[in-house]
């Protein structure tokens, strides 16, 4: 962030003073549903907006991102404040959203912008379509009237179809018309208005129609006409919200990433990832302390706002403070809003946060990034919503090592007649009194070391050969491959063979005398890489050559 970010020409800061109202009265909605999905009071999804986005604004790297409360923060929260007292809520999601934002904060000073790059596609797919999910089928009881006892969320859904008769017609016709208005609305040029235009129209009729039956917000809770309150963390509840918190933190950090990536500042040049995990654990534990559920860049909210002529760090701003006065103002018009129109307006966010395409290309990608995606998006669905991102991130790990150790292959390098070299399958065994150079490709660690270690040619009884092995641009190798390297070597002296390392680092090197290994190799027999390539290889084959006519004489 840069002071020059504040200074800006008088017609853009109109431009922002407008952007900022506008995105106030479309965001607010938003953030009371997120209270609603998080299952807590909707005034803390007001406060996300309050201070997180205006926070955020001053400390990201992105001069334009919009921090806010999303849909999966939302819905990660709720499962971990699922099962606690009611009146705890507040004690757990203080000291929640602030270990949140501290996670976020270590990890951009750390500058871990690459951390996202551990959750792949398909794990992200699968948890985004399992909250999308998630959000829908968790709006069921607001939008019929009829609240199952079952415990989990998908078997009230069959419960309440089995019970269809008690559903509440005017609450559901309430949430009908909600949608209906929202769906029609974004196929005009008022589509930005949509969410707003169905409250204020399903809160009007409610008492239009003399619809009393219907509940509304002020029936469950109160809506406080005053600025957030600062609260004191309760630290006995730290240890127990380590682990969701940095699952949390991990869900906002990828989401904003897809904002860093995508969406580049006025000077042309993408946003710092980092910076831009900084900035969020920044607007995260200052939320924290006010009662606000845990924000994070969004992509849609981001986009939204360059929309209706946002620029600069002040579009944001205005936004977190043309909230701030709507709470005071219009504290009563928000406890009118009838429940099952906020659920609604719920189904069709959750619909819209379904990406088919995405879906598609993990489908088509594979076998196994579509298993990924499958078992992500069910582990969304039948436990707590951190539990299923470290499912996903262990499930791609494992493939990660699978597919770098199926990866991994060894070639033979062939010198041609006119001197130059080319790639062949390696021999099954090594040849008596000959020259064999092989490279591997591929990941040489864990299980790539012991593919490594099935491709290699057999020894036999083979005698004076020599084995080249080229092992250039290794920045280090692993102890499982150094083992291998080891059982090689004595197999080839075994049978009064050799073995010659080619093209290492000086890294590799310390790793070979820490070892052992370099005084079994034998340090003549190791050649460092050096600026000209394959020189190292030309250096290993004069020695191999020079060798093997020396045991030639031996024998005459």
């Amino acid at each position: 962030m840069a002071l020059s970010d504040f200074k800006i020409p008088g017609k853009q800061l109109v431009r922002d003073v407008v952007a900022g109202l506008v995105m106030s009265i479309i965001t607010v909605p938003g953030s009371i549903a997120s209270g609603v999905m998080a299952g807590v009071n909707p005034i803390f999804g007001l406060y996300s907006t309050i201070i997180g986005t205006t926070v955020g604004a001053l400390f990201t790297s992105s001069v334009i991102m919009n921090v806010d409360t999303t849909g999966a923060t939302a819905l990660a929260a709720g499962d971990v404040l699922a099962g606690k007292p009611a009146r705890m809520h507040l004690e757990y999601l203080v000291v929640l959203v602030i270990l949140i934002g501290l996670f976020q904060l270590f990890f951009g000073l750390l500058k871990l912008g690459s951390l996202t790059d551990f959750i792949s596609n398909a794990v992200m797919t699968g948890f985004i379509t399992g909250i999308a999910v998630q959000a829908i089928i968790g709006q069921v009881g607001d939008l019929t009237g009829y609240y199952s006892d079952a415990a989990n969320k998908i078997v009230r859904v069959f419960d309440t179809a089995v019970h269809f008769r008690e559903i509440e017609l005017a609450t559901l016709g309430i949430g009908l018309l909600t949608m209906a208005i929202i769906i029609g609305l974004e196929r005009t040029r008022f589509a930005r208005y949509a969410y707003i235009a169905s409250l204020v129209v399903a809160t009007i009729a409610v008492p239009l129609l003399g619809l009393d039956s219907v509940a509304l917000v002020g029936d469950v809770t109160e809506i406080p006409q005053s600025l957030p309150q600062f609260h004191v963390p309760d630290l006995s509840l730290v240890v127990g919200l380590i682990i969701p918190a940095f699952a949390i933190a991990i869900i906002g950090l990828v989401q904003s990433a897809g904002v860093s990536g995508s969406i580049p500042n006025p000077s042309g040049e993408y946003p710092d990832a980092s910076g831009d995990f900084r900035g969020q654990g920044i607007a995260n534990t200052v939320t924290g302390f006010f009662g606000g559920l845990p924000v994070g860049g969004s992509l849609s909210g981001t986009a939204l706002l360059r929309a209706i002529g946002g620029r600069t760090r002040w579009a944001n701003i205005f936004t977190g403070l043309f909230s701030l006065v709507i709470v005071l103002l219009f504290a009563n018009l928000i406890e009118a809003l009838p429940l099952s129109a906020i659920a609604g307006l719920i189904v069709i966010v959750g619909i819209s946060i379904v990406n088919l395409p995405r879906i598609q290309n993990a489908w088509h990608t594979g076998r196994a990034p579509t298993a990924i995606m499958f078992i992500t998006f069910i582990g969304t669905l039948l436990m707590p919503i951190h539990y299923a991102v470290f499912l996903g991130v262990f499930l791609h790990i494992l493939l990660y090592v699978f597919q770098s150790a199926e990866a991994v292959r060894v070639e033979q390098i062939v010198i041609l007649e006119d001197g130059r070299y080319a790639e062949a399958a390696p021999p099954e065994q090594i040849p008596d009194d000959g020259i064999i150079i092989l490279q591997p490709i591929g990941s040489l660690f864990f299980a790539g070391a012991a593919k490594f270690e099935d491709q290699l040619p057999a020894v036999g009884q083979a005698k004076r050969a020599v084995v080249i092995l080229r092992l250039r641009d290794r920045d280090e190798v692993g102890s499982t491959f150094l083992r291998i390297v080891e059982r090689y070597t004595r197999s080839l002296q075994a049978s009064g063979n050799k073995l010659i390392l080619a093209g290492i680092n000086d890294r590799v090197q310390e790793q070979l005398a820490e070892t052992d290994l370099l005084e079994l190799i034998g340090a003549e027999n190791v050649f460092l890489s050096g600026p000209r390539f394959g020189a190292a290889v030309e250096q290993a084959l004069a020695a191999a050559e020079e060798w093997l006519v020396q045991g030639q004489g031996n024998r005459e």
